[in-house]
């Protein structure tokens, strides 16, 4: 019982060496978040179906930046007609050391992180209304690394489209729900080698 016991404390420091060593400096962060709920903050809430990839590189520890791009449709629940959103831009990703500010992690394999974004987006809704303008969004999430090399994300953001045509702002609060693949660096391979 006594070597279960430490196999599975040696188990979950290793996945905390690893998700330390994901987030280095060098590394590449691909993913996308496929599935997402939107809450209306002037339009009413609803659901979205969306694909919004993003890539990242780690410029430092812990920091990241890269672009997005959103593509989806979505249904407001009042009986509006459906709308197709397109966006594309830049990001930036921070993530928490474990103890940072007071912010302890939940698991000892995961760790919290904040997103923003900002591009050009817009929507088209079927009775011919649309909007082109900014499309901007900041919000905290939570990735939980289910292997070395693999988050799952939980991601509520305020997202919004200020610009021209028939809308002149259009905000709402998301939740988004995806994954991440963390591509490291040889140092990092190292690092994941040594904690196996």
């Amino acid at each position: 019982m006594k070597k279960l016991i430490l196999a599975g404390i040696f188990a979950i420091g290793g996945l905390t060496a690893t998700a330390n060593a994901q987030i280095q400096k060098g590394n590449w962060l691909v993913g996308s978040s496929l599935l997402s709920s939107n809450f209306g903050l002037n339009t009413g809430g609803g659901y979205n179906i969306s694909i919004q990839p993003k890539g990242a590189y780690f410029i430092e520890d812990n920091a990241a930046v890269g672009g997005y791009v959103n593509l989806g449709m979505s249904k407001v629940t009042n009986g509006s007609p459906t709308r197709f959103d397109y966006a594309a831009g830049g990001l930036g990703r921070y993530y928490l050391s474990p103890g940072e500010k007071g912010v302890d992690n939940l698991l000892n394999h995961g760790r919290w992180f904040f997103e923003g974004n900002v591009g050009v987006g817009g929507s088209s809704v079927e009775n011919g209304n649309s909007t082109t303008g900014l499309d901007f969004g900041v919000g905290p999430g939570y990735s939980y690394f289910i292997t070395p090399n693999i988050g799952l994300e939980g991601l509520v953001k305020y997202q919004g489209q200020a610009g021209f045509g028939n809308e002149g702002l259009n905000s709402n609060i998301t939740f988004n729900v995806g994954f991440s693949i963390y591509i490291p660096t040889s140092k990092a391979k190292e690092v994941i080698r040594e904690a196996k």
